[in-house]
């Protein structure tokens, strides 16, 4: 068992009250709360060391070049990338994946040709595909699940065949907190086809160490603001080879090498896909919050919310009529769990739970096709950081046992 409640001082967020009870946000698979040390570094940038980056030859715009770019040394180290020119900066991982599905996917796909993806997909992996196949002729395949929540490799197997050209699956559901063989998944693309894999890394990067290096895939893209760092930026990692083939999926400054009336060329990756003034100040505390995780170790994180999830379902099991949705194996799990109680909903769930100052998700969250599969129309989610412990699980189940009071719900 790995103990990290002493990091919850480093969160002021979490002095905070609510209703007179002490905030417990388990709501981390949304957005994570931000230590101390993010909040400086951009505070810090901010109130002195301002200014837009690449661009000037003075002293304040050098600096400031200078902090973005370590930023992307750190990101590009922190997941094992070749060289930081593999890092490219954008909003998120929905920039990323709509910019991959606009650039790679109208260059390489034509009718006939199929995009696999798994029924557990958050929409940020569906309907970016959706709108590259209307507008290609080529056709989505979905994978379906096991009884037990994870991708069904013997289905996926039949389904990889030369027609298929891009296989984007998630990391780790943000519903079922499964985490897929990834290296087990990019042997059966890499045998039976020549398409690129695609990985949403979103709930994993914030949690799991990832090493680019053996993960298996042709991209990876992730939030920052997910990892303890700011909203606004995210990361899209790319082998370079494939990189330098795309063109950019926006314009504008930047992004250029020369431009005259009727035609462009364009800077070097990663400057290629960073039109406009960038994230800066999100960017350096991306670096804060990278460095943050690194101090506390990912192996920390990771056996933190292993601890966490297996002491949650063992909780959740004295519920009675809770139904709980994903793998019974910890180990390919992450700190997400999500579960229906008898027939009260999700939302009413979340407002009792939020009259005791207890923070979790309810709805279907942003994966509906999943919710259809699951036979259900919403479930409600708590989800961990490095800031929970297991005195919020207790407090949790507390406010679960006094939902099913309010509501009626039998003991029998």
């Amino acid at each position: 068992m790995t103990n990290l409640s002493h990091l919850r001082r480093d969160f002021p967020i979490l002095r905070r009250e609510v209703e007179g009870h002490p905030v417990i946000f388990l709501d981390s698979a949304a957005s994570a709360q931000k230590p101390i040390p993010v909040l400086d570094a951009m505070d810090r940038f901010y109130r002195s060391q301002y200014a837009n980056v690449h661009r000037g030859a003075y002293r304040l715009s050098q600096e400031a070049t200078e902090l973005y770019e370590d930023a992307r040394r750190r990101v590009a180290r922190f997941i094992n990338a070749g060289s930081p020119d593999e890092i490219i900066f954008t909003k998120g991982t929905t920039t990323a994946l709509n910019g991959l599905s606009s650039s790679w996917g109208y260059d390489h796909l034509e009718a006939g040709d199929r995009i696999v993806l798994s029924m557990m997909e958050h929409h940020a992996n569906v309907v970016p595909w959706q709108l590259v196949a209307k507008r290609t002729g080529a056709e989505l395949v979905y994978v379906p699940l096991t009884t037990g929540y994870d991708i069904d490799l013997d289905a996926l197997r039949s389904t990889i065949d030369s027609r298929v050209k891009i296989v984007s699956l998630t990391g780790m559901s943000n519903v079922l907190g499964t985490i897929p063989p990834m290296q087990q998944i990019s042997d059966i693309v890499r045998a039976q086809s020549e398409a690129v894999l695609i990985v949403d890394g979103a709930q994993l990067v914030p949690h799991v160490e990832v090493d680019v290096q053996t993960l298996g895939a042709d991209f990876l893209a992730f939030s920052a603001h997910k990892m303890l760092g700011p909203t606004g930026i995210g990361v899209l990692w790319g082998k370079p080879e494939l990189l330098e083939e795309m063109e950019p999926w926006e314009g504008g400054g930047e992004m250029i090498s020369t431009v005259d009336l009727y035609e462009s060329t364009w800077a070097p990756v990663p400057q290629k896909f960073e039109a406009g003034t960038p994230p800066i100040a999100e960017a350096i505390g991306l670096a804060a919050a990278v460095h943050y995780l690194e101090e506390i170790g990912m192996n920390a994180i990771r056996s933190h919310d292993l601890d966490l999830t297996e002491y949650a379902l063992h909780r959740l099991g004295e519920v009675p009529d809770l139904v709980q949705y994903g793998p019974t194996d910890i180990k390919s799990r992450g700190g997400v769990v999500s579960f229906t109680l008898g027939d009260v909903h999700p939302h009413d769930i979340a407002t009792i739970l939020d009259s005791r100052g207890i923070s979790v998700r309810a709805g279907h969250h942003c994966a509906k096709p999943l919710m259809a599969d699951l036979g259900v129309t919403a479930t409600a989610r708590a989800s961990f950081h490095v800031y929970n412990g297991r005195d919020d699980v207790d407090a949790l189940i507390e406010g679960l046992h006094e939902a099913r009071s309010l509501f009626g719900l039998s003991e029998g």
